[in-house]
């Protein structure tokens, strides 16, 4: 028996709630005479008449205070549920239970048959259950037949999944009074449930049966005007596909609302949503080790560079949802980190936070900053990272992105840090750009300080992790703003190449794979490894433009062009997240692999990067060229001045 009904005090009984408890101290006082006529029949008028009121009354009265003491009244009868039903099983199994010990104690059950209880018992549940749910089918109208004019003026919708939330959905239109979307069919992902039915309405085919399924309803008023995804992490293929089939027949594609966006409960007004870029990608939720990524985080002093980045922000917010004992946000620039500052005061007030404006190249300044907060956890997020601009000024970003990363590692280690996690890219793989070969410089940077602080102390050293992923849908600079930006202004979208490929990952599930890669970094007993995230299948940049152009509601090549524009200095058309000397190796995580280091030791990186960092001063590219080659030899670019740009050859010709 549950124990929980007896705890105290009883649950305070709603206004509406007494007229069910009335309803129900009836039912139980009548369920004794009635068990008892059906076990005895014509037979219970023999029995003593005041030994059965005494009885009927006793249990009437243990069956009311159960039942107040269980908070059956907590519930709405329109949503009653199986919880429900199983809080009324508790409650008339104890009320019985006593009721049995009672008469067992008085009359030695002379004149009670055994069965008699269980009788009642069985009775009683569904005198009590049975009510509520008439109650909520009858709410829901379920049972009823819409007639024309309650379907009229309503949009047709097919179902793009037929799990829960199809169900909920459904569930939820039939208790709006005057709702907006009428559900006409669903599509399921599994074809054994193609001819089911989930409250009244078919699976029609499977999601990759759209055409099929519209075709069943041409002509009809059913004729579905919108395709609708139920669950929030559908496949990125089978979006793509719905895409381009609605797209195809002239159907608008839309997602449910998140259980967040009801404001006042179920019967709010249910707006659906449009389908976002991100929706296209849609791999499966990789499972996360939330509490590695806790342990490594709760109660540290953190300190984050590049904090008003994409990244360095989503990093700032995700930490903080561990409990930092402090968080300390770091980037050169002002107005990003404000931004940054402001919305965690509003989202964290609990955290003590301070916003530092400095300088990773400047090796005196961060070892400045580092002493006097004594960070525990570096998250390294700072870098120069738009490919062409970085070819355009490459002693910039060999300065920022590789000469920082030494400074902020050399300050971390000092500072004692407990570990130091440096951001990393694919295009740091066989680098064909400054901007690859910078972040290659930097890992490798990383990796000399994990293997040589290491060697020095194994069990208080600084852990130096790197974790490398590709492109990041919506990051500053990237592809997709461009796109949105375009599209704004009618087009066209500029596309380098049609083969140009990229791996694409959302900023949530790649920070969330960088805390869950830190984790096990710090942990790992493997020196100067990379962990590179699992970024799925590359997609194709022109797919990716005219998936956009569809999700605007336009047709691509014919409402909005696509342009070709030929690949800018330092493009790949593929990118790659291992080298060929770095076989990957499968972690205990989910989604992160790892790279069999390339190790340079400590004393030739700083050398080496003793005469970068004089040549990228002066402005000497040749000598910074040579620094890279012999680090780099897998380097494919050029260092050196860029050439004049059409402008600088039409001023010169002027």
């Amino acid at each position: 028996m549950d124990l929980a009904l007896f705890k105290l005090p009883p649950r305070r009984i709603p206004p509406r709630g007494w007229i069910v408890y009335g309803h129900d101290i009836f039912m139980a006082g009548l369920s004794f005479p009635l068990a008892l006529y059906l076990r005895l029949g014509d037979a219970m008028w023999a029995q003593p008449a005041d030994v059965m009121l005494i009885a009927g009354g006793f249990f009437t009265l243990a069956a009311a205070v159960v039942f107040y003491v269980a908070g059956l009244y907590r519930g709405v009868w329109r949503y009653a549920s199986i919880n429900d039903l199983l809080t009324i099983t508790k409650a008339v199994s104890l009320a019985v239970l006593i009721f049995l010990l009672a008469m067992f104690i008085w009359v030695r059950l002379e004149g009670f048959p055994r069965s008699l209880f269980a009788i009642q018992w069985i009775l009683l549940i569904g005198m009590l259950g049975g009510p509520r749910f008439v109650h909520r089918i009858l709410k829901d109208r379920t049972v009823a037949v819409p007639s024309q004019d309650a379907t009229e003026g309503r949009i047709p919708v097919l179902l793009a999944g037929a799990g829960d939330e199809a169900e909920l959905f459904i569930r939820a239109l039939a208790a709006t009074d005057q709702p907006e979307y009428r559900v006409v069919g669903l599509l399921s992902e599994r074809p054994s449930r193609v001819g089911q039915y989930i409250r009244g309405v078919e699976v029609v085919g499977t999601v990759h049966d759209l055409t099929t399924a519209t075709t069943r309803f041409a002509g009809t008023p059913d004729q579905p005007r919108r395709v609708v995804l139920t669950r929030p992490s559908m496949d990125g293929e089978i979006v793509r596909g719905l895409l381009s089939d609605a797209d195809r027949l002239g159907l608008g594609l839309a997602r449910l609302p998140k259980m967040t966006d009801f404001k006042d409960g179920i019967t709010d007004k249910l707006d659906l949503r449009p389908v976002a870029v991100e929706d296209l990608l849609g791999r499966p939720q990789t499972p996360l080790d939330r509490a590695a990524m806790a342990a490594l985080i709760e109660g540290k002093r953190v300190l984050i560079t590049g904090a008003g980045g994409s990244i360095g922000s989503e990093l700032a917010r995700q930490v903080c949802q561990f409990g930092p004992k402090s968080i300390v946000l770091l980037d050169l620039s002002e107005f990003a980190l404000y931004e940054i500052d402001m919305e965690l005061s509003r989202s964290f007030p609990a955290i003590p936070r301070r916003a530092v404006m400095a300088d990773v190249r400047n090796a005196e300044q961060m070892a400045r900053v580092f002493a006097d907060i004594a960070p525990e956890l570096v998250f390294h997020a700072a870098a120069r990272k738009h490919v062409p601009l970085v070819e355009d000024n490459m002693a910039e970003g060999l300065d920022t992105n590789a000469i920082g990363t030494l400074c902020v590692a050399r300050a971390a280690r000092d500072a004692g840090a407990t570990a130091m996690v440096m951001i990393s890219t694919d295009k740091a793989v066989n680098p064909t750009s400054v901007m690859g070969v910078s972040k290659r410089l930097a890992e490798i940077v990383c990796q000399a300080m994990d293997v040589e602080s290491r060697r020095k102390d194994q069990e208080k050293s600084t852990r130096f992790v790197t974790v490398r992923f590709g492109n990041v849908l919506g990051s500053t600079g990237s592809v997709v703003p461009l796109f949105q930006k375009q599209l704004a202004a009618g087009g066209p979208l500029t596309v380098t190449d049609p083969e140009m490929t990229r791996y694409f990952m959302t900023i949530r599930e790649a920070v969330e794979l960088v805390l869950s890669a830190s984790a096990l970094g710090v942990k790992s007993d493997a020196d100067g490894r990379i962990f590179v995230l699992d970024m799925g299948k590359p997609v194709k940049i022109v797919d990716l433009a005219r998936q956009m152009v569809r999700l605007a509601g336009l047709v691509p090549d014919q409402d909005v062009k696509i342009e070709f524009t030929g690949i800018r200095p330092g493009e790949k058309l593929f990118e790659e997240i291992f080298h060929g000397d770095e076989a990957p190796v499968p972690t205990v995580q989910p989604g992160v692999l790892l790279a069999t280091p390339r190790l340079v030791t400590l004393d030739e990186v700083e050398a080496a990067f003793r005469r970068l960092s004089d040549a990228c001063h002066k402005g000497d590219l040749a000598a910074a060229a040579a620094v890279v080659d012999a680090l780099v030899p897998e380097f494919s670019g050029t260092i050196s001045a860029p050439p004049p740009s059409p402008q600088e050859k039409r001023v010169e010709q002027a």
